[in-house]
């Protein structure tokens, strides 16, 4: 199934909720509206065409298509939330989670593709060179002989400048017992 369908069930759910005002829950009411503008804004975003007599959604929808993904992704989990807060219900939580799912795998594309084994790897043995190596140039410049590398950590300079601790005799007492 499309991502419109489940647009049109976000809108659903939301008249749904607007039924609560039959029982004078307000806080059902206002998330129903809300729940509606949901879907309706992430409708015009995702399936422009639906809303081919209003002439700005089109111009909305391309701003919205040149924006990096994460825009997207935390548009739509934010604005899938305060639907839920107000009033927590299957019909809210399964219209605006389907928002907030939606959000979630537009955050997953902005991560982009995974590495392969071989990528992940190498990034790896060329991190590890270059701390080995920042290691090793720390180690000349605290004046301590650079030794294998990877052995000595940034914390062991302290440990090499450790001062021994002098014995002392305990403080003498005002009175004897």
């Amino acid at each position: 199934m499309h991502v419109y369908v489940y647009l049109f069930v976000c809108v659903l759910f939301g008249l749904w909720n607007c039924i609560g005002i039959l029982l004078g829950d307000v806080g059902c009411l206002v998330g129903g509206i809300l729940e509606i503008v949901v879907g309706f804004v992430v409708l015009a975003i995702e399936a422009p065409c639906c809303f081919i007599f209003l002439d700005y959604v089109q111009q909305v929808a391309e701003k919205a298509d040149q924006r990096p993904y994460w825009n997207r992704a935390a548009l739509y989990c934010v604005i899938a939330l305060p639907p839920v807060i107000l009033c927590f219900g299957l019909g809210t939580l399964f219209g605006c989670g389907l928002v907030f799912v939606t959000g979630m795998i537009y955050g997953m594309m902005a991560l982009g593709k995974k590495a392969s084994f071989a990528e992940m790897r190498a990034a790896a043995a060329a991190a590890t060179a270059a701390s080995a190596a920042s290691a090793a140039e720390q180690g000349r410049s605290n004046g301590m002989a650079a030794s294998a590398p990877g052995s000595q950590k940034q914390s062991s300079t302290l440990v090499n400048n450790v001062q021994p601790i002098a014995y002392s005799m305990p403080p003498p007492y005002d009175s004897v017992a």
